[in-house]
C-alpha cells in the first residue's frame, strides 16, 4: 500500500506565499509523474502543475510565474511553492502521484487534500 500525506496549507493574505508538501510512503518501487491539482467550491478539479520523473514541467496558465513545482526523489516528496497568491487561488489542493509499487505494478494515488485560503 501507498500513503500520501500533504501539509502546508493555511490562511494567507493576498500577495503572500505558502509551500505545500506531499510525502509518499509505503510500497514504492518508483515514482513517475507528480502533480498538484486544486478544486474550488462549485468548480471542477483542475491541474495546477506537474513534473515528470525527468523534470519536465507543466503549469496551468493561471499560475505561471507565481507557482513552482519541485520534487525530491530521495524523500519521495513533491512540493508546490506558491507566491503572489490571489483570492482566486483559494481551493483545496491535492497531490497526485503515479507510482510503481513494483516493477510491473503501477497505480495513481491522491493525497487527502489541504485547504488554501487567500484573503483579499
Amino acid at each position: 500500500q501507498v500513503q500520501l500525506v500533504e501539509s502546508g496549507g493555511g490562511l494567507v493574505q493576498s500577495g503572500g506565499s505558502l509551500r505545500l508538501s506531499c510525502a509518499a510512503s509505503g510500497s514504492i518501487y518508483r515514482i513517475n509523474a507528480m502533480a498538484w491539482h486544486r478544486q474550488a467550491p462549485g468548480k471542477q478539479r483542475e491541474l495546477v502543475a506537474a513534473i515528470s520523473r525527468g523534470g519536465r514541467l507543466n503549469y496551468a496558465d493561471s499560475v505561471k510565474g507565481r507557482f513552482t513545482i519541485s520534487r525530491d526523489n530521495a524523500k519521495n516528496t513533491v512540493y508546490l511553492q506558491m507566491n503572489s497568491l490571489k483570492p482566486e487561488d483559494t481551493a483545496v489542493y491535492y497531490c497526485n502521484l503515479d507510482i510503481n509499487s513494483s516493477r510491473y505494478a503501477q497505480g495513481n494515488y491522491w493525497g487527502q487534500g489541504t485547504q488554501v485560503t487567500v484573503s483579499s
